[in-house]
């Protein structure tokens, strides 16, 4: 996939193009598929998460992408503290080539696992996973973040309308989830808009990709 050079409104290390932002979609969906294949039955989030990093490093490689770098768990540091106080930890981060150099631009990718008929799941993938961009932890005047949700149950169609009554129950009809066009390696795909702490609003991209350990 090739990018295009873009210019962005406001700063532009903290937005993406709309070939970056593909990019980022293509690269996960690939990944998360070629990783199925080495997840075991009962295997938790931050295993998968590792399972997944390390099969994006091998699509990258394979699709020739030089632009961009992974990185492993992200650590964010409070700045406005002079301690070692830590906002969070971002499970996968990517940077650009534009994005080079600025700690705070990157491309947050939260991962949480998701299945139709577990409640806790689909709620945790809301209130610990979309509230931590909400909240000024994660993308902070960021454009775009991303949230990964490992499928474990399906139909998908289930986990995706929890998902999407939760966010509106949390943030108000504003914050409704819609149906955008689904790459051919994820089960669904849905976008939607929220305010974060700070007044800016971010634009969030759900990807839902099938991770039931392969028989």
């Amino acid at each position: 996939m090739q990018l295009t050079p873009d210019t962005p409104i406001g700063l532009p290390s903290l937005n993406l193009s709309a070939d970056e932002k593909a990019t980022v979609v293509d690269l996960v969906c690939k990944a998360a598929r070629a990783a199925r294949s080495n997840v075991k039955p009962g295997t938790l989030e931050v295993p998968i998460n590792i399972i997944v990093r390390k099969a994006m490093r091998t699509v990258k490689r394979t699709l020739g992408l030089t632009n961009l770098q992974i990185r492993g768990e992200h650590e964010l540091e409070d700045m406005a503290k002079n301690d070692a106080s830590l906002l969070g930890r971002i499970d996968i981060s990517l940077q650009f080539l534009h994005q080079f150099g600025n700690e705070d631009a990157y491309v947050a990718i939260e991962c949480k696992r998701v299945a139709a008929g577990k409640s806790d799941l689909n709620t945790k993938y809301v209130t610990e996973g979309v509230s931590r961009f909400i909240n000024g932890k994660y993308s902070s005047g960021h454009e775009w973040g991303f949230m990964l949700g490992y499928v474990l149950a399906l139909p998908v169609l289930e986990v995706t309308t929890a998902v999407d009554k939760r966010v509106r129950a949390d943030y108000g009809e504003s914050a409704k989830l819609s149906s955008v066009a689904c790459h051919p390696e994820a089960l669904a795909m849905l976008g939607g808009s929220l305010k974060q702490a700070n007044g800016h609003v971010i634009r969030l991209a759900h990807i839902f990709v099938d991770m039931l350990p392969a028989a």
